[in-house]
């Protein structure tokens, strides 16, 4: 029995770590301009469900990195990675709703995705979502909530 938790956990640990290694040379291959090596690491990966694979299509999605530019795609990446409580994905999907690229706009659904983020300490989700307070996007309009999310972005260094 020891021997077989043995096999298993020495079977899964090289997953792992064969993951991490793909989505590394795909992220080497993005920093070179190389997107195509990129989507083709980071594709497998996302389809499997590997939330930094996902928010890095949408992000190549939304730019147009090795890929036509597609909001309705980036949305769609972007929802897979943010749905799994990953911080990046959920400001991006709160921007894609706010300003209606690939989804309807929605001020709510910006407010909701802001929301999950700055509560991960994400300061430029902090901020956006203070500006949702500040002009009451969203939301009620809250000038004492809009200062205190800034304040929190600002003392992660975001001036």
């Amino acid at each position: 029995m020891k021997r077989l938790i043995l096999v298993f956990l020495t079977l899964t640990l090289t997953i792992i770590s064969a993951c991490a290694d793909d989505f590394q040379d795909g992220w080497d291959a993005s920093k070179r301009g190389d997107y195509k090596t990129a989507f083709d690491k980071w594709k497998p990966l996302a389809e499997k469900g590997n939330d930094s694979a996902q928010n890095s299509l949408g992000v190549m999605y939304y730019k147009g990195y090795g890929v036509k530019k597609s909001f309705k795609a980036a949305a769609k990446w972007y929802r897979k990675a943010a749905e799994q409580g990953y911080a990046s994905a959920q400001y991006n999907l709160g921007l894609m709703y706010e300003k209606g690229e690939g989804v309807e706009r929605d001020d709510v659904e910006a407010v909701k995705w802001y929301r999950k983020a700055a509560e991960q300490g994400f300061a430029e989700a902090q901020n956006n979502l203070g500006l949702m307070y500040k002009k009451g996007k969203g939301v009620a309009k809250d000038d004492a909530e809009a200062v205190k999310l800034h304040h929190i972005a600002a003392l992660q260094g975001l001036a």
